[in-house]
Parts: structure tokens; C-alpha cells; sequence
């Protein structure tokens, strides 16, 4: 489970971190970052207006987002074949599940940001 402390210290310890490189360093990594940071808005309203999954892959965890969308479909194969509650039934879990992500849009983009800048600043050390 993240935590928001956390993952804002580790962000806080990040900016020293980008701000104590070379000017040319800091460009490069700002310019590799610029294409690859996501926003926590566009997070959230694929969330909020497609609950099948799209916000997980704009985050690139294809496999969450496959699992809604198989969980979407087996709901509506449920709801067709007269498993009424059943379908309900999977559609309530993952709405919850969805729900929680949507309210913590901010923090579970934060971090993915996190783990980007991470990836960066370790491939700007490598030779």
C-alpha cells in the first residue's frame, strides 16, 4: 500500500538529487522525463469515465487493465446468461477496487512519476 509520506519524501529526495546535476545532465533528464511523466487528471478521468481498465494502461500495467476489461466482460457474459447476481456480484468488486484507485489518483501517479525519474537519473550514471 503506498503511503503518501513516502512516496513524497522519496519525490523531495528525487529534486535534490535532479537538482544537484550538470546543467546538460538536468536538460537531457528533463527532456527524456517531459515525454514520459504522467498527469494525475488524466488519471483519474479515465478512471472516473472508463471503468474498464484505460487508466492502468496509461500507466502502462497492461495486465491490471486486462484483468478489468476480462472482468467487465465476464459480467456482461453473466448478465446475458441469467447469473444476474453473479455479474453484480463482480462488477460491485471491481467497481470498489476502482473507486479506491480514483481517490488515490494522486499518489499512485505520484509514484509511477517516482519510478520514472528513478529509472532516469539511474540510465544518466551508467556509462
Amino acid at each position: 500500500m503506498l503511503r503518501k509520506d513516502e512516496v513524497e519524501a522519496e519525490e523531495e529526495s528525487l529534486r535534490r538529487v535532479i537538482r544537484g546535476l550538470s546543467d546538460d545532465q538536468r536538460g537531457e533528464f528533463y527532456r527524456h522525463a517531459g515525454k514520459a511523466v504522467k498527469d494525475p487528471d488524466t488519471y483519474a478521468a479515465l478512471n472516473w469515465l472508463f471503468i474498464v481498465g484505460l487508466h492502468h494502461f496509461y500507466l502502462g500495467r497492461w495486465g491490471r487493465g486486462m484483468v478489468d476489461i476480462a472482468a467487465l466482460l465476464v459480467a456482461i457474459g453473466c448478465f446475458v446468461s441469467g447469473y444476474v447476481w453473479t455479474g453484480a456480484g463482480l462488477l460491485l468488486v471491481v467497481w470498489s477496487c476502482e473507486v479506491w484507485a480514483l481517490f488515490r489518483s494522486q499518489i499512485i501517479v505520484q509514484d509511477w512519476n517516482n519510478r520514472l525519474y528513478r529509472s532516469l537519473l539511474h540510465r544518466q550514471k551508467q556509462p
